[in-house]
């Protein structure tokens, strides 16, 4: 699971004539000059780790303390039930976006790189 949260998404290339003629070996190298071209021309290739982070944490607390509140507005303690549920929640949040893949390749970089790899006779299907 570590692994998965800190690769980066790269693009999936359609197995065309100029992907045969040229090889697998010679389209990660395409690929890479494209990244590299895309970063050098301004794009950034994430939206970032950290703000996904952030994100979810904050996500994860409003619903823990929706959730908290509910719980402890049954057992007759609805303020104690938020604050349980709110630091829990966030809790859980933090550690999803901590190790959970969110990162994602922005607009930008993405449409740049499809341009260039497309630009060299490639066919982008998709990111993985």
């Amino acid at each position: 699971m570590l692994f998965t949260a800190c690769s980066s998404p790269k693009p999936v290339l359609y197995p065309n004539a100029h992907l045969q003629s040229v090889g697998k070996e010679m389209a990660e190298t395409d690929i890479e000059d494209c990244r590299q071209l895309a970063e050098s021309a301004g794009a950034e290739e994430a939206t970032g780790k950290a703000g996904g982070v952030a994100r979810n944490t904050a996500v994860g607390a409003g619903i823990g303390a929706a959730s908290g509140a509910v719980g402890g507005a049954i057992s007759g303690s609805p303020g104690m039930g938020a604050a349980i549920g709110a630091a829990s929640g966030a809790v859980w949040g933090f550690l999803m976006g901590l190790f959970m893949s969110n990162s994602q390749s922005s607009p930008a970089y993405t449409n740049f790189v499809n341009r260039c790899l497309q630009e060299k006779g490639y066919e982008v299907t998709g990111w993985n």
